[in-house]
């Protein structure tokens, strides 16, 4: 995919997932964010109640290991716009933004971010719900590159070279 010529999808995602979070995959997250040093995180995520649980049981996660998380920002599935929504999470300046929910919504609350704020995907991490090539295809590997995330075993995937690579094994995370 080229980069956008539009933050608007053409169609919505054709595959619905939302699994839940796994403790290993939370674990893990946990753990790329410490090793990239981050201290804050804003949580970004669907209004699925399942996006909703994920956020909950990242945040709390995140706070057992000393962290702050201090900005959470939900955005729909359809909207008008996302501009909103995206310019609150990524006012929100933390280390590191985390992110989760469906695809078709976060495909379209993504593509608003990098059309309209500062948000950088290589400052971003992202649940197994969002790491799916077919997710991923919606908005782009050539606009993603540095974006990383986990599965639901805790294994590491990322995108980089306008490309996903799955899983990703490394101690320290990508």
């Amino acid at each position: 995919m080229a980069p956008l010529t539009s933050p608007l999808l053409k169609s919505p995602a054709s595959h619905g997932a939302d699994p839940a979070v796994t403790r290993a995959e939370a674990a893990a997250l946990v753990r790329l964010a410490l090793a990239r040093r981050a201290r804050t995180i804003a949580i970004g995520s669907g209004r699925t109640p399942r996006a909703l649980e994920t956020t909950r049981l990242i945040a709390s996660a995140w706070e057992r290991a000393g962290g702050i998380a201090p900005a959470t920002v939900t955005w729909p599935e359809t909207a008008a716009s996302w501009l909103r929504h995206a310019s609150r999470f990524a006012d929100a300046d933390p280390d590191l933004w985390m992110m989760t929910g469906p695809a078709t919504g976060w495909a379209q609350m993504t593509r608003r971010l990098l059309w309209s704020t500062p948000w950088r995907p290589e400052r971003t991490l992202a649940t197994a719900a969002i790491g799916d090539p077919r997710t991923l295809a919606l908005v782009g590997a050539v606009n993603l590159n540095g974006l990383a995330g986990t599965t639901a075993h805790g294994t590491t995937w990322r995108v980089e070279d306008d490309a996903f690579h799955y899983p990703v094994h490394t101690q320290e995370g990508p």
